[in-house]
């Protein structure tokens, strides 16, 4: 191996951290250029979420618009900040020669074309724009320094036709589906330069799948019969995919305009500010001593990071570099460590609010607000993570690991209650802030609004001067030998939880949208940013200096200064980090428009029902692997995009069609779960690549340790489609909630031990199948009565009405329909329809989007609005409705918890024999 090429491979935990914002040395120029647009960009969602521009009458950008603006910032920056050439590859790509080829072809059909300008002039530009990129590969080297001027060219020709539908709006709206050729030009280059900022900014993986897609457009006529269609234009493909909402421009990258950019700006904010180094000072002190501590420190860091973060890599990456080190000083094997903090980057992808960006996208794709996204994905997130922990805990007991010692000793009573007082406190506070806020709410009226920011203001000024007092933290490192103490860390960053209390009051309390709750959060964050040094300077009063109150003029204005640079560099990172969303989000619009003009969703749905063979579990399992082979490289919010655009409304019409009821948010989990995941499993698992680089362990070793932690993870997805009150669907009282948590809880931690291997000592297979039986039981106690007993009764269709009516808020109303589908196939399957708050009968199925017309027995749907929640449960007008399913007098499944606990019981009894038995022996 050469020396550069040495060096670079030495280098690849810093080149893994830096991949996300840019891998290029741009130089002093390049780097203020960079510096810039990334500010700019910044500053440009900030104005678009805010009120300001409503309030002053200026600048009002409309969302196509703002869209346009968006894509020009990302892809200036993706060809400024990315260089043609990844660092860490290993050998030359194939882009080069394969750009080359492209403009060759291009150009040659253009001169075949020449009497024809539409087709002639976008061709060539096409044409060019391929020598441009295949030239700028060709000659780019990963060790050079600088931004070459063809790379700068390329960034300003894809602004510009990023743009486009901004610069041209009006004359656009006001010749749809008649393009010039300059609109043909534009969108033939545009599309190239997005493929090209694809491939640098995340690799091949999403390029080519973009690239066949495209090609499947204009070769629909050549494929095979069962996914052929008629095939499209260049007018046509260029006017879907560029020149309106229905690709490019679409509703992933609206979200990732509206929403995704300001929540990733919060958590660069929150990181800079030094909230991400107080989470995981915190996550040290508090568990760093026990059995596995860093590991188990690790899974909560990075459950807390994940929380405002969008991407695995920088998961493993920013908790990775220390805890990794410390995993394995305790007795952790290199590839276990690094499988360990992948699962838990990868698991901070499921938590709430952010989940990779997929939460926002959900909002869109399912029709539901927000906080039930929230609500849907958080028990299964938080299962999957106190599982993780235990895994975790069972890898220490079975390699007799110890903690790192702890700080300052202490009896176990003290340290019971010290620990009871801090987890009391926080509920205490929680509750607290949630009914006293909302009684100053109830009771102020108008004026509650200046009276709870006068109260959040002075809870900063006392957290942030409970901090001063705080002992200067101790930073986690790989050489630390004792945990940080729990008292003085936890003091000495409460005020970083103000953002995030705000955050959640305005989502969950005020019912403000997201991109107004983050622009409120992230606002009040800017303050902390530019308050925290100048308040502490003042609050510590000159304490530890030699010159005490004659330099506080100048320490106020240094205090002031680096809270001023903290902010700016927070600004540059959150633009930067959103480079790669922002193409990702871009690039699958060409997917999302392609299946939208072909149909090819249908075909998909045809295809998984043929392989399966009309079995359910059969056609789940062969949708998940789908899944994760169309994530294979491929970032969360792209992965997220693809496969729900494909696979999510095949689980839920195959799933109608074998009469099992998949509400749409648990078919988007399910494809969610399983797409992630991709960033864990070999053979690309970009997540363990970066945390082998860490540990100096095998990448496909450690990959597969990884999917054997994330087994759970794997099988949460089918458990919640069969027994949704895991989504908290269909949870009637506070009774049912706790049974519900309490048997999803206790089933992924029976869950864990089986496939661990290791329970109270180590499992004979008896005794993991056993285990694995009861945590199914414990899990979808359903399943086990549905075979007892039906969980519906059928009643006829003329009751529709009376059942409607009577039915509570937020109850989902189950109909049996047959008819005719648009491509003339007969459809019997069972729809269930969301119903809100009680009304009149046809009221309520007409704020859900349906309509309905009696005539004697028979009862037919008369329309569907289009993008209600009846068109996305796939209803079409004119079907008959034949049954109502209304749910069935039984017995409650949970009495099969029972039994289930009993055999938990049995085998932890024989375990305990087995090991007293073993202990004697040795004794």
């Amino acid at each position: 191996m050469h020396a550069a090429e040495e060096s670079i491979h030495r280098d690849q935990p810093a080149q893994a951290a830096r991949m996300e914002t840019g891998a290029r040395e741009p130089g002093t120029l390049g780097r203020w250029v960079i510096a810039a647009a990334a500010l700019a960009w910044s500053l440009f969602q900030l104005w678009i979420a805010s009120p300001l521009p409503y309030w002053l009458d200026w600048f009002i950008v409309s969302e196509t618009r703002a869209r346009a603006i968006h894509l020009a910032f990302a892809v200036f920056l993706a060809f400024m900040a990315f260089p043609a050439v990844n660092p860490m590859a290993r050998m030359r790509p194939l882009a080069g020669p394969l750009w080359l080829a492209a403009g060759l072809v291009l150009l040659a059909l253009a001169a075949l074309s020449w009497p024809e300008p539409d087709i002639r002039i976008p061709f060539a530009a096409m044409g060019a724009v391929f020598l441009l990129a295949a030239w700028a590969a060709l000659r780019s080297r990963p060790a050079r320094r600088g931004t070459p001027a063809g790379d700068v060219l390329l960034g300003l020709l894809a602004a510009f036709c990023a743009a486009y539908l901004f610069l041209f709006h009006e004359q656009l709206a006001q010749r749809p589906g008649a393009p010039t050729t300059l609109d043909l030009t534009a969108a033939g280059c545009g599309l190239i330069l997005l493929l090209e900022a694809t491939r640098r900014t995340l690799g091949p993986a999403l390029m080519v799948i973009a690239g066949i897609f495209l090609t499947y457009t204009f070769a629909g006529p050549w494929m095979p019969e069962m996914i052929a269609h008629a095939g499209a234009s260049f007018g046509r493909a260029m006017s879907q995919q560029w020149l309106s909402t229905e690709g490019v421009f679409g509703i992933a990258l609206g979200v990732s305009t509206s929403f995704v950019f300001l929540f990733v700006l919060f958590g660069a904010l929150l990181e800079r500010a030094g909230g991400g180094g107080y989470f995981i000072r915190v996550a040290f002190a508090l568990l760093g001593h026990l059995r596995g501590g860093p590991a188990k420190a690790a899974v909560v860091a990075s459950g807390m990071t994940g929380i405002v973060s969008g991407s695995s890599i920088a998961n493993v990456v920013t908790t990775g570099t220390f805890t990794i080190p410390l995993m394995k000083k305790v007795g952790f094997p290199a590839h276990k460590a690094g499988a360990v903090e992948v699962s838990s980057s990868v698991n901070g992808q499921l938590m709430p609010p952010v989940m990779g960006a997929a939460a926002f996208l959900m909002v869109e794709y399912v029709g539901i607000p927000y906080v039930e996204v929230i609500r849907h994905a958080f028990l299964p997130a938080v299962i999957s993570y106190i599982a993780l922990f235990y895994i975790v805990h069972l890898e220490a007991l079975k390699a007799g690991m110890q903690g790192l010692p702890r700080r300052g000793g202490g009896t176990l009573r003290g340290r019971l209650l010290a620990w009871g007082m801090t987890v009391s406190g926080f509920f205490l506070l929680a509750g607290a802030t949630y009914y006293g806020l909302g009684w100053v709410q109830t009771v102020a009226g108008a004026a509650a609004s200046p009276i709870i920011a006068l109260l959040v203001l002075t809870a900063y000024l006392g957290l942030l001067r409970l901090a001063c007092r705080a002992p200067a933290p101790v930073e986690p490192d790989n050489e630390m030998t004792q945990p940080p103490a729990p008292g003085p860390t936890l003091q000495g960053g409460l005020h970083f939880l103000l953002p995030v209390v705000v955050l959640v009051w305005c989502l969950v309390v005020e019912r403000l949208s997201p991109a107004l709750s983050a622009f409120w959060a992230v606002a009040f964050l800017i303050f902390i940013m530019l308050t925290q040094h100048p308040l502490s300077a003042l609050m510590t009063r000159g304490e530890g200096t030699d010159d005490g109150g004659a330099s506080r003029p100048r320490r106020l204005g240094q205090a002031a200064l680096r809270g001023l640079r903290e902010l700016g560099d927070a600004l540059i990172l959150g633009a930067r980090n959103m480079v790669g969303i922002g193409v990702a989000t871009a690039a699958a619009g060409i997917i999302v428009g392609t299946v939208a003009m072909t149909g090819i969703g249908l075909a998909m749905a045809d295809l998984v029902g043929f392989l399966s063979g009309g079995n359910l579990l059969a056609m789940l399992a062969l949708t998940g692997v789908i899944c994760l082979i169309l994530g294979l490289g491929l970032p969360t919010t792209a992965n997220y995009i693809i496969v729900a655009t494909l696979m999510a409304p095949v689980i839920v019409e195959l799933g109608s069609a074998q009469g099992l009821l998949i509400p749409l948010i648990a078919a988007h989990l399910f494809v969610f779960y399983f797409g992630i995941l991709a960033d864990v499993t070999p053979p690309v698992g970009l997540a363990s690549f970066a945390a082998a680089a860490l540990s100096g362990a095998d990448p496909l070793r450690t990959g597969v340790q990884a999917f054997v932690y994330s087994l759970r993870t794997v099988t949460l997805p089918f458990l919640f489609l069969f027994n949704t009150q895991l989504l908290l669907i269909g949870v009637d009282g506070p009774g049912q909630l706790l049974l519900t948590v309490f048997g999803a809880l206790t089933g992924i931690l029976v869950f864990a031990a089986a496939t661990q291997g290791w329970f109270l000592t180590r499992s004979r297979w008896n005794e993991n199948l056993a285990l694995l039986l009861a945590a199914l039981v414990l899990f979808a106690p359903n399943l086990l009565m549905d075979r007892l007993h039906p969980p519906h009764e059928a009643l006829p269709a003329d009751r529709l009405l009376e059942i409607t009516e009577d039915l509570p808020a937020g109850a989902r109303l189950r109909l049996a329909v047959e008819g005719m589908d648009m491509e003339g196939r007969s459809v019997e399957r069972v729809a269930m329809l969301p119903l809100g708050d009680p009304a009149a009968a046809r009221k309520r199925l007409s704020q859900a989007g349906l309509g309905v017309m009696t005539l004697g027995d028979t009862v037919r749907i008369s329309f569907v609005s289009f993008g209600s929640p009846a068109d996305r449960m796939g209803l079409e007008s004119g079907w008959r409705i034949t049954h109502v399913l209304v749910p069935a007098d039984r017995p409650a499944p949970e009495w099969f918890y029972l039994p289930a606990l009993a055999l938990v019981v049995a085998v932890a009894a024989l375990q305990r024999r087995r090991s007293r038995a073993m202990e004697d022996t040795k004794g």
